[in-house]
């Protein structure tokens, strides 16, 4: 387990919903709920700031912690994506993606690609990239945020041929490897889900330290599908698709172990002090 995803999965599922600031020395402890030093921490937390994830201000002798505002926007657009609503029907419309940036802009390049592939585009081909989702405004933002807009173009279009629906999907993602990863996320979580589900229903004493360990790590384990699974409108979805599966695991999962990891937070979480007039 990275501390610096870890960090993410915290500020991401806890902090963001209070204030959006948190004391050095809350976050030490709990990550320490993990097994990770203060001084893996204080890396992970350094390199962030570096990153252009995480800001900081002092107080007295204390240091408060929050997201930058580009930090609070990969936030928002991972909660949206995890605790996503039904998908609507697809018009059939693709956004498409293609660009020609120089090699002496290459860091640009790759930088654009991980923002595609973060975003759920599939590589058609080396310089195109496409989505059965509508992108284009982010699309414009992240271009117009990289400086790369003179070689970059955006369209919107049906595909008319020549590969079915279904082989185009599998030419530009590889769903067999998506669904084995759901896969294994359900063998992981089934029995842990189970397990818990009779202790509730028996109404045995569960920790509040426990549920915040495990509900952390579920989010921690699920956010990484945000990385591989592009977000297939069904009309899309092969018929043995796991990600419906996983997907409601993880909600009845989370619904067990959220009230006491909630608890444990707030019992664990010093905000900064409010200034007084």
């Amino acid at each position: 387990m990275k501390p610096q995803s870890m960090l993410f999965t915290i500020f991401g599922e806890y902090v963001r919903n209070y204030g959006s600031e948190i004391w050095i020395g809350s976050l030490t402890k709990l990550m320490g709920e993990f097994g990770l030093t203060e001084q893996a921490v204080r890396a992970a937390i350094s390199r962030m700031n570096r990153q252009g994830w995480l800001e900081s201000r002092k107080i007295g002798n204390r240091s408060y912690y929050s997201m930058t505002p580009r930090g609070k926007k990969r936030l928002d657009e991972a909660a949206a994506r995890i605790y996503k609503v039904e998908n609507t029907q697809w018009d059939g419309k693709c956004c498409i993606v293609s660009y020609n940036i120089p090699e002496e802009k290459r860091i640009l390049r790759d930088q654009l690609r991980k923002e595609l592939a973060w975003m759920g585009f599939g590589m058609l081909t080396t310089s195109t990239w496409i989505s059965p989702n509508n992108l284009t405004d982010r699309i414009k933002e992240v271009t117009e945020s990289y400086e790369v807009t003179d070689y970059v173009e955006i369209f919107t279009a049906e595909h008319q041929g020549w590969s079915s629906n279904e082989t185009l999907v599998q030419k530009c993602w590889n769903i067999d490897e998506i669904n084995a990863a759901y896969e294994e996320f359900i063998h992981l979580y089934r029995p842990a889900y189970e397990e818990l589900l009779q202790k509730v229903e028996q109404k045995a004493g569960i920790e509040d330290s426990f549920c915040f360990v495990e509900k952390s790590k579920l989010v921690h384990e699920y956010r990484k599908f945000l990385f591989i699974d592009p977000d297939l409108p069904e009309e899309l979805l092969p018929k043995l698709w796991l990600g419906r599966e996983a997907d409601q695991l993880f909600q009845d999962y989370y619904a067990l172990l959220h009230p006491g990891a909630i608890r444990f937070f707030e019992h664990m979480y010093e905000p900064a002090p409010t200034d007084k007039a």
